[in-house]
């Protein structure tokens, strides 16, 4: 299971019981959007490649404002 804990400034990921976090300027390199654009669900798809993906996609802007 993969956990993603977001912030401002990057994301925290515990994936497969490694600990380790993803800067928000490689994240936007990755995805070539503003950082506050990008899904929870793209993020995930950095972390494991091919994830099994459930729920709505949420943009990072409406997780860090609680929407």
């Amino acid at each position: 299971m993969t956990t993603l804990s977001f912030s401002e400034d990057g994301v925290d990921v515990v994936y497969d019981g490694t600990e380790f976090r993803l800067a928000r300027t490689l994240i936007e390199d990755t995805t070539q959007k503003d950082y506050f654009d990008v899904t929870d669900h793209e993020v995930l798809r950095i972390v494991e490649g091919d994830p099994a993906l459930s729920g709505e996609a949420r943009q990072i802007s409406d997780i860090l404002t609680g929407r």
